[in-house]
């Protein structure tokens, strides 16, 4: 399948479309103004508590019948092209490939290769996150704002959490039963490559703090550097640059003051550190970007999260572990007074946590209301820093496509450090209210991740889908999850070319990642919680129909409290979010006849662990037969604190393959 470069098939089509939208942009734009100016987010509203003159009030007063001049000016223009845009959505593509051009940081085909060296399996990492990138105007009834600048920064924050060094701390002390979070930094025992040593019995893991001025060299991280293959164990794959630190003693698990300081000692750079990417005059001006102290969101602090762990590189070759360990490159700062926790659920046979970092090494992600084009482009291009191939402006416009008019695309993003393969869209046509002006659909991908000794292509199957959001509408949900799963079967057989007999293709996993818009937990949802999606698809937080797993917890923030002290830093809201009392304040919870309408107040009365409406979902159906798929960890996501109301969440799976590959 050839995938789309450009939204039109020629160049006239595309000058066309673009002189259309020149002269419907100013309209639009003006109208968004108009109506930004009158829908503050709370944040402007105790800024302007604060203004004894009502100095906003006036520019409203003054800037409303200009911008009514000029947006009644305008509409002759708009109409004009929009005569000539509707028409020219029915030669439209329904989504846009974009692939790094920069050959020195495009290492997408290095990848493919790491498979043969595996030898039994190799683990990938799947985020998803709803972004909130709507129209200025519409964007602020979920009290955001600044689309523009926020799409700068998300695309920051998430290519810098993926692509962070790392440092893995191990301490052995079978005395001490306290350990901190899992994190998605202290995947692989020490032990080596035996799944069971995984766990906290090969020594307590403990995350620490760092100081860290970001990555953007533009490059992928994970190329730049291997493990070792003979020294104390061979990591799983996808972690080759970390670097493992072991800690021997009775201390309760603490570094000695000895150890601490030839930590602190070793922070050399192998070379000038690139600056950061410095927020325009158009982020200062928002509190979704200001960088407080101990704000590690983007990763510009001096003060990182204090559940982060961070690689580092080495250089490629061989290297024994005291080498590495005498060759950190960023200065590591062991806290000694850690607060420390018990590890609950210890049944649970993977890793958990609340993490202020998008997890190292991230493979593939996977966002949702992505609608403005101006901030995918914006978006787009902070990826690229770290991911090689991205689909993005997925969508049909118009009539074309769909039952009714659609205003805006389907909002869906989707970016891989893989070769993407295929990839198709699907409009759901039974969007209802405000979801019927958008394309809301599925977008499907076919990746490759690696090949056999055989030179038999390994792939992956990633579904990215948004649906129906109104509350009671769960009849169309379910209808969506049907098409889902009908739209997913008919791309596996159209995009295969295997046979049972001679398989040229195996398939490594099948992921399906979104915002389903309803919880698991809720009364209102038991309709979406039985359907069949979840008897071929597995939750990782679920443990059955109307039941989640104790650790997980809601991803839909409650919107009045963005901007809260507490919360609006990545380290805040993971603080609070590690809390049940900060839980049931800043999260959205099942609604009930029973509670007030109002978050606030009724604390005492709410369950559960609030509304978790984004899913990262897998199946163990039609993959190789002799290849295991098992999550090695599951993340809740604080990073892009204040810049949208959705928890990100992560996923990383292991496949295994056994001794020697098929």
């Amino acid at each position: 399948m050839v995938l789309y470069t450009s939204p039109f098939p020629n160049s006239f089509l595309s000058v066309l479309h673009s002189f259309s939208w020149g002269l419907i942009f100013p309209c639009y734009w003006l109208a968004d103004r108009l109506v930004a100016s009158f829908v503050p987010t709370t944040y402007e509203k105790r800024q302007r508590a604060d203004d004894p003159c009502y100095f906003h009030a006036l520019c409203i007063i003054i800037t409303t019948p200009i911008y009514l001049a000029l947006l009644v000016a305008s509409l002759p223009f708009a109409l004009i092209g929009f005569l000539l845009w509707s028409p020219l959505q029915s030669a439209r593509r329904p989504y846009i490939y974009s692939r790094l051009e920069d050959k020195n940081h495009a290492n997408g085909a290095t990848l493919l290769t790491e498979w043969k060296a595996a030898g039994n399996g190799k683990s990938f990492c799947f985020g998803s996150a709803n972004v909130c990138l709507l129209p200025d105007s519409l964007a602020r009834f979920n009290n955001v704002f600044n689309t523009q600048a926020r799409a700068k920064e998300i695309g920051r924050r998430i290519r810098n959490g993926a692509s962070r060094p790392q440092i893995k701390i191990y301490i052995d002390s079978p005395t001490n039963t306290s350990i901190s979070a899992a994190s998605f930094s202290s995947l692989v025992s020490p032990q080596g490559g035996d799944s069971t040593n995984r766990t906290v019995n090969a020594g307590i893991k403990r995350t620490t703090s760092m100081e860290y001025k970001g990555d953007n060299s533009g490059s992928n991280n994970s190329e730049d550097s291997r493990e070792d293959k003979g020294g104390a164990g061979e990591p799983n794959e996808g972690e080759e640059n970390t670097c493992i630190v072991r800690i021997n003693g009775e201390d309760n698990g603490h570094m000695s003051d000895t150890e601490t300081d030839t930590v602190n000692g070793q922070a050399h750079a192998s070379g000038p550190a690139e600056p950061s990417l410095e927020g325009d005059a158009e982020i200062s001006k928002t509190p979704n970007h200001k960088q407080k102290e101990g704000d590690s969101g983007s990763l510009d602090s001096y003060s990182a999260s204090r559940e982060s762990l961070v690689k580092v590189r080495v250089g490629d070759g061989t290297v024994d572990q005291s080498t590495v360990n005498n060759k950190l490159l960023y200065k590591a700062s062991i806290m000694k007074k850690t607060s420390v926790r018990k590890k609950k659920h210890t049944d649970e046979t993977f890793d958990h946590e609340i993490s202020a970092f998008f997890p190292a090494n991230l493979d593939f992600l996977c966002l949702q209301e992505v609608f403005d084009k101006r901030a995918a482009e914006k978006l787009k291009e902070q990826l690229h820093h770290y991911f090689e191939y991205i689909l993005y402006d997925v969508g049909v416009y118009s009539c074309h496509g769909c039952c009714s008019f659609k205003f805006v695309n389907s909002g869906l993003l989707f970016a891989s450090r893989y070769p993407v393969m295929d990839a198709a869209y699907h409009c759901y046509p039974n969007g209802r209210g405000m979801d019927s002006l958008a394309s809301k659909g599925a977008l499907f991908l076919k990746v490759q991740v690696g090949s056999t000794p055989q030179d038999q292509r390994i792939v992956g199957y990633i579904s990215c889908t948004h649906l129906q959001a109104i509350a009671g509408d769960t009849t169309v949900r379910c209808e969506q999850l049907d098409m889902l799963q009908d739209w997913l079967s008919e791309f596996r057989k159209s995009t295969s070319s295997s046979s049972t007999a001679n398989p040229e293709e195996l398939v490594a996993f099948d992921v399906i990642c979104g915002d389903l818009n309803f919880d698991n937990c809720s009364s209102d949802d038991k309709l979406e919680q039985q359907h069949s999606l979840f008897t071929h698809y597995k939750d990782p937080c679920r443990i059955g129909p109307g039941e989640d797993k104790p650790w997980a917890i809601g991803t839909l923030l409650d919107p009045e409290g963005l901007y809260d002290e507490e919360v609006c830093s990545p380290d805040n809201l993971q603080k609070v979010l590690e809390s049940e009392e900060g839980r049931k304040g800043y999260l959205v919870y099942p609604t009930s006849k029973n509670h007030s309408s109002s978050q606030k107040g009724r604390k005492a009365s709410l369950k559960g662990n609030g509304r978790r409406i984004d899913y990262m979902l897998y199946t163990e159906e039609g993959l190789y037969l002799e290849w295991k798929v098992e999550v090695e960890e599951f993340s809740f996501i604080t990073q892009l604190a204040g810049l949208t109301d959705h928890l990100p969440v992560a996923m990383r799976l292991m496949v295994s393959t056994g001794e020697d590959d098929p």
